[in-house]
Parts: structure tokens; sequence; C-alpha cells
């Protein structure tokens, strides 16, 4: 079993510009293997693999125009004319869609590490080949600073995978796989069933209920702040509106912008840890419970979106993201996870007798079912329900 492990990474400005020109290089690298699969492909020739686009670029290595290259890690160049081949052949097999050349501004700034090459301590990572010189004091440049001390299990013992440096527009991060050997659990023999929705994000068929966190005081005061910043942004170029030929106007990013840029993006990503932070601790929970299987619904959550009144509320609610980490939790602790039947009707039907109701408004919180006369709470109701599906199956 491989476990990801990701940690904030507090490198000193040096080090940040020699992050952000090794992100450069996997850029320009991934681009150069695409624009060459899509120059042969337009000549009729077969795909190109990643070797020969490999040997491509060493040719230009030995270039004037391109011995830049030298001065970088050859697994920067290698790795990302790999991902540019991947991506290229996912989308003739139908996996995803036609791949895009990297921009600055579009694209989130990642390279990678050879697994061979990094080293990790309790408080540094070493990554490869930041400085060219060999020189034990300059060599320091490739140690940085980990925010959390011991996060990452390291060893002779330890093996890797896939090693990343991500910018996320704030923060250097470094996400790591860990091959761990699967620890087997013991379970309690009941399971239980998990309903999801806006009103409270999680209602379990144990009775624990988990409230949606975006409409407490400090979401909400967090999104006025944000909705005030983006109005003085937004302030901010229109009074730096420059009149160009043609009538069209261009508009200048002064330093006043670029502050209140930075600091709309420090409150956004401050309201996304607090969301993510908290289904953290609400999937943690539900697993430190120890059931013997977890029953969730398969949502069509696109489907939801669609909804204008309610568009904004489901969206913030994340259920993607709850399912991930339940998802891999589950795995961790050797607990079966059950997925649903997208048309199962876990809300319509009664949890007492089994009456499936014709209509079920969303106004209606109760359950009252016409058959049998009970009066229960609509989410708790179809979490009942969820966790009979997986005995009905059983």
């Amino acid at each position: 079993m491989i476990k990801t492990f990701k940690v904030m990474l507090l490198p000193n400005h040096k080090q940040q510009t020699k992050l952000l020109e090794c992100a450069g290089v996997a850029r320009w690298a991934y681009n150069f293997a695409l624009a060459q699969q899509q120059e042969n492909y337009k000549q009729g020739g077969k795909f190109l693999r990643d070797g020969e686009l490999r040997k491509r670029l060493t040719k230009l290595k030995q270039t004037k125009e391109y011995s830049w290259l030298n001065h970088y890690s050859n697994n920067l160049t290698k790795q990302a004319i790999k991902d540019a081949c991947q991506a290229y052949k996912n989308f003739f097999e139908g996996r995803a869609k036609f791949p895009k050349f990297k921009t600055k501004k579009r694209t989130r700034p990642s390279f990678y590490q050879d697994t061979a090459k990094i080293k990790v301590t309790d408080t540094h990572v070493k990554l490869e080949k930041l400085t060219p010189s060999k020189k034990k004091n300059k060599q320091k440049v490739n140690w940085i600073r980990l925010a959390e001390r011991g996060r990452i299990p390291h060893g002779n013992h330890v093996k890797y995978v896939n090693p990343r440096i991500v910018f996320d527009g704030m923060n250097w991060f470094l996400t790591v796989g860990v091959e761990e050997v699967e620890v087997k659990h013991e379970t309690y023999n009941e399971g239980i069933g998990i309903d999801l929705g806006i009103k409270s994000l999680a209602t379990v068929s144990n009775g624990m209920t988990f409230p949606n966190i975006n409409q407490t005081p400090e979401v909400k005061k967090l999104e006025k702040q944000i909705k005030r910043l983006q109005r003085k942004l937004s302030r901010k170029y229109e009074m730096n509106k420059v009149q160009i030929e043609g009538g069209e106007f261009r508009y200048r990013k002064t330093e006043n912008i670029k502050k209140y840029e930075f600091l709309v993006l420090k409150k956004r990503r401050r309201l996304k840890n607090i969301q993510l932070n908290y289904t953290h601790h609400l999937t943690t929970t539900l697993v430190k419970t120890k059931p013997a299987y977890v029953v969730m619904e398969d949502l069509n959550t696109s489907g939801m979106l669609k909804n204008r009144k309610l568009s904004k509320a489901i969206q913030q609610q994340t259920f993607h993201e709850f399912k991930r980490q339940m998802t891999y939790k589950c795995a961790w602790h050797g607990i079966e996870l059950i997925v649903a039947d997208r048309f199962y009707p876990s809300s319509k039907k009664c949890s007492r007798c089994g009456h499936v109701k014709e209509k079920l408004s969303l106004s209606e919180r109760t359950y009252r079912c016409e058959a049998c006369g009970i009066e229960i709470d609509r989410d708790w109701n179809a979490s009942i329900n969820l966790k009979n599906y997986a005995e009905s199956m059983m």
C-alpha cells in the first residue's frame, strides 16, 4: 500500500528562485515533447516514445542555444517528457482530453525528483542539483527546511514513490508516496450508512451528525472579507484602465493590484484550509469508530449543480473530497466501502416498513411514512436506508 505525504517547505529567497527555475525547465520540456508529438502526427508518423524524444533533447543540449539545460538535473526533463507522452497516449485511448501546452499564468509550477537522489531527514529534504557547484558551502542550497518535523518517514528501508515539488501560488510543498505494509485492524460487526447533504454535511446511521461548517460565523466572516477585497481589487483595475488603438482598453497591473491579489489569494487559501481540515477531522472520526463497512451514495454532483439556488451551497460542501478521503482511509484501516446505486431511493424509502414515496420535496425535512406512520428526520432516515442497503446485498 502506498501512503502519500504532503509537507510544506520553507525555502529561503535563493532556494525559491532555484525552485521556480526547475519548474520552468520541466514546463519547457513538457511543451517540447508535446510539440514534437503534434508535428510528428501531422506528418503521418507513428507515436513517438519518450526514449526517442529524450535522444532528440540530448542532441539539443549539445548546441550552444540550449546549453543552459545542462545546468539542471536530467531527471527534470526526463520525467516531464514521460508525462507529456502519457498525456498524449491517454487522449488517443479515450481516457482524457487532448493535452494543452503549459503556460506560466495557468499552470501550477511543479517538477519531479528522482527517488534515488532525494534524501529526507526530520527537519530537511535534499533536492537534486539546485546548484551546479560541488563546494560544501554552496551545497547547502540543496537542503530545504521542512515545515513539519519528522512527518515523512525516512531511512534506508523506506521506498519513495513519485516525489514532486509543487507551488500553489503561496507556498512550496513536497508530495511523496511511501510504500507501507497494509495493517489489518479489528472492526466491529455493525456497519454504518452516511447520508451527505446541505443542512448537515453528514448524517450517520448510528446517530452522529456533523453540521455544515460553511454556516459558522468564522467562515461567513471570511467570505465577507473576500468580497470586500475583490471589490477593492476591481476598483483598482478600473482606475488603471488605459485606452489603446481601436477603442479597446488595457489594464495595467500596479504594485497595489498585486498586493490585493495576494491578499485575496491568502483569504481564499485560508477558507479552503478550514473546509479541508474539517473534512479530515470528520472522516477520521468516522473511521475510528471501526465499522465493518461504510455505505455512501453515488451522488450526481454535476446534475445537482444545475440548481442555481443551491449550486453554491452544494459546491462548498465538497462531496467529492469527502468521498475521496473516506475511500483511502477505509483502505488504510481495512474497512469495506460500499457505494450505493445512484437511483437507490434512500430518501424516499421508509427505514421501518420499506414503503417508497412517489414524491418528496426538498422542503420536507421530516419524513412521514404513509404506511406505518413513522416520523423521522429525513437525513437520518436516508442514512439508515443506506446501512440496510449493504445488509440486503450480503
